[in-house]
């Protein structure tokens, strides 16, 4: 399929999931289905709502976020959707937690989700210098699943255990506390990434 065609379908399935909810809702005000839209979203399409682990099936979508972005075919595609992401993610997440009266719910992954294409950033860079765009399939194909599956660990390890300054961005307000925190811990991410890279390149030369 073409990115196009792939992004097409992925709005479709979500209107049809959103017009479902909405049918089965009572008739509310316009403002009042906005911010269960909005909390739907935030809490990453309903993922969130899993009892065990949200962070890290919220990090699962991500990934499909990363692949519409590859899927847009190079760096003015990729860079503005990773930026739209963490915009989004403030401000939704600002939002579910007013809606929520908590601060910082486990059910809102939307930081996760939006973190997740910047924790790819240094491997997209590296590979896209080498031999071109990548496509998605070369991040999720059978010889590739190494490099996807340690950028994955390496998040969730830099995401729970919170290292200077990721815990200390938690004390931003609203959805800024939500959200900064997972994109300093991509950043860490692509350091690691950087660095393996480095290494891989000193021990073959």
């Amino acid at each position: 399929m073409r990115p196009w065609e792939i992004i097409l379908a992925a709005v479709l399935v979500l209107l049809v999931f959103v017009a479902g909810v909405l049918a089965r809702t009572e008739v509310r005000t316009a403002r009042q289905m906005a911010g269960i839209f909005a909390l739907w979203v935030a809490q990453g399409f309903g993922v969130g709502g899993i009892p065990w682990a949200p962070g890290t099936f919220g990090s699962v979508v991500g990934l499909a976020w990363l692949w519409l972005l590859l899927a847009g075919g190079g760096y003015f595609i990729f860079l503005g959707g990773v930026v739209a992401g963490i915009a989004l993610s403030v401000w939704l997440c600002g939002v579910a937690e007013e809606k929520l009266g908590k601060t910082d719910p486990p059910s809102v992954v939307l930081d996760e989700i939006s973190a997740m294409p910047l924790c790819f950033l240094a491997l997209v860079w590296l590979r896209a210098r080498h031999s071109g765009w990548p496509e998605p399939v070369s991040f999720f194909s059978d010889g590739n699943w190494l490099p996807l599956l340690g950028v994955f660990a390496a998040f969730r390890l830099f995401d729970v255990w919170k290292p200077w300054p990721v815990r200390q961005s938690q004390s931003l307000p609203g959805g800024w506390g939500i959200t900064v925190d997972d994109q300093l811990a991509a950043l860490y991410v692509n350091a690691v990434t950087l660095g393996v890279w480095g290494l891989r390149a000193l021990l073959r030369a």
